[in-house]
């Protein structure tokens, strides 16, 4: 595992803060030794075949940079990582040497117009200086984490088996002090179920000495302790890293959540939760404007859509501005592809802290909801008490969101989502404080069976003929199959479950007229011998 990671980033042991980085992009990725016909020299076979799963191609963008660049860029500078999908590289280098990068004919220009590291400009006399911008952990209460699974129906989902097996998430976080030697995640280091583990702020492979947040975003996914607290998905495999630099708040840790989703990717990870998000910085001119939570400007939103691209479901906090004059979503939550998750309270009501919605675009934010109010953690200590942040009903989500593909793998992490948001309590009225609401188990389910993916649309194409697919306001039903029924029961389900169209006929082809609004469906034939489904599409 970490030769790999060596192998892929080009890591190099540097334990101090340093500054002067710089993301410095190349223009094209011309006359390289890799090769799309050839990913193995750049991505794991379950990197690869999560993408053949979900008919997504490997393009030019999963193409690691030109060699022949970054070499040349390390005669001048040091190089720290790589990245494919923003072909690039993060160098540490003096003014005059990075001058001499630019001019480098495949040198296309600096992502962040900068140095990233920079926590004061010139003129800048409002310098925050480092804060802790995460949630305390109080063990004042030690009660059960059963309110937080029933809230999404998780407890009946792990009763029913699914619990993260074969699953695959990665954590990217601020640090997991001690995660190594708390007991209610003792069933991950004795079934080794660590993926990995890395550390982007100072470049070394251990993440568990430094920082409890990680940590505690863990316990809501990943803890297993009978009668104390159990996550989302305790069964699940993880790879943890490290991204957040808790000294400071610069872009900086934009770029490392970059790389760290790129390893993910690389290494064949199928979830990514991250707890973080981003609006403000050390110097006040750096920071964003809510115009810039556009789905397209800052840096990890972009990484954020590029990592789903790859077919991975990436799930974050909202953020913890509700109270507060920003009020709104952070970044990446504005990106377009992933769940970005608000916080209620133990009664399913709006915790105050969460963040609003919309995104700056006017989508729907946050997508979807969890607790997040005296939410049930593990803490460093090993005990276990309660935490307030959409840090912890976000890892609540992802979790649930594993253990869910796990029920029904044949999804793919964009249909995962969408069923997700229609299972949500709100979904026919969203809002900026709920978004779609509170997601729930059985709901989803129940749209993922209709949706056939159970394997009943297969059976079905030798018991009944629909066309045409798609259709108008008219369909013809022929049943294929012998049988002794006298009368077919005909419904049609929209992809919330909700029955569009109701009748009965004897016959054993018939033109129904059916006048629903553009979308999928999926039609039920029952006769008292059988039972089909098949899907549709109207125009």
């Amino acid at each position: 595992m970490k030769k790999l990671l060596l192998v892929l980033f080009s890591i190099i042991s540097i334990h101090t803060f340093a500054q002067n980085k710089y993301f410095v992009l190349f223009k094209d990725k011309a006359n390289s030794p890799y090769s799309i016909s050839r990913p193995t020299e750049f991505l794991s076979a379950r990197s690869i075949a999560r993408r053949t799963k979900q008919n997504i191609k490997i393009t030019e963008r999963d193409l690691p940079p030109n060699p022949a660049y970054i070499n040349e860029v390390r005669k001048l500078g040091k190089v720290w990582y790589k990245s494919r999908w923003f072909n690039g590289v993060l160098v540490e280098a003096t003014e005059a040497n990075l001058a001499q990068i630019l001019k480098l004919s495949f040198v296309k220009g600096l992502e962040g117009r900068g140095d990233l590291t920079k926590a004061r400009l010139a003129g800048d006399n409002q310098f925050l200086g480092p804060k802790d911008k995460f949630e305390a952990v109080s063990i004042a209460d030690n009660g059960l984490s059963q309110n937080q699974l029933a809230m999404l129906g998780a407890d009946k989902m792990l009763e029913k088996g699914f619990r993260g097996e074969g699953m695959w998430i990665g954590v990217l976080d601020s640090g997991f002090l001690n995660a190594d030697k708390l007991p209610f995640f003792k069933h991950l280091y004795d079934e080794k179920r660590i993926l990995g583990t890395y550390d982007f702020v100072f470049n070394e492979p251990s993440v568990y000495e430094d920082h409890n947040h990680g940590t505690n975003v863990l316990s809501c996914m990943a803890a297993f302790s009978a009668g104390q607290i159990v996550g989302t998905a305790p069964k699940a495999s993880y790879l943890l890293l490290k991204t957040e630099d808790v000294r400071s708040e610069t872009k900086l840790e934009e770029a490392n959540w970059l790389f760290g989703a790129e390893y993910a990717d690389s290494l064949g990870v199928d979830v990514i939760n991250t707890s973080l998000g981003y609006t403000e910085f050390d110097s006040q001119a750096q920071n964003y404007t809510f115009r810039n939570l556009d789905g397209k400007t800052t840096i990890i939103t972009r990484a954020a859509d590029f990592a789903a691209s790859t077919g991975m479901l990436i799930v974050c906090s909202a953020g913890n501005e509700g109270n507060a004059a920003w009020r709104k979503i952070g970044a990446p939550a504005d990106a377009d592809s992933v769940i970005a998750v608000g916080a209620v309270t133990a009664s399913q009501t709006k915790a105050g802290f969460s963040s609003f919605g919309p995104s700056f675009d006017r989508r729907v934010k946050p997508e979807l909801v969890a607790q997040g109010q005296s939410t049930i953690v593990g803490a460093t200590s090993g005990a276990v008490g309660t935490a307030n942040g959409t840090s912890f009903s976000s890892p609540l989500l992802a979790g649930f969101a594993a253990s869910f593909w796990q029920a029904y793998p044949r999804f793919t992490s964009m249909e995962i989502r969408d069923i997700l948001i229609k299972s949500g309590s709100q979904y026919e009225k969203p809002d900026s404080l709920l978004g779609y609401g509170i997601p729930n188990f059985e709901r989803a389910a129940k749209i993922a069976e209709l949706y056939g993916i159970t394997g009943v649309e297969d059976e079905a194409t030798s018991e009944i003929s629909i066309s045409p697919n798609p259709f108008n306001d008219q369909i013809q039903l022929s049943i294929l199959r012998e049988t002794n029924s006298k009368q077919f029961d005909v419904r049609l389900f929209d992809v919330n479950g909700r029955i569009v169209y109701l009748n009965s006929f004897q016959e054993k082809t018939i033109k129904i007229p059916i006048r629903v609004a553009s979308g999928r469906y999926f039609i039920k034939v029952t006769g008292s011998d059988f039972v089909a489904v098949k899907r549709l599409i109207k125009d």
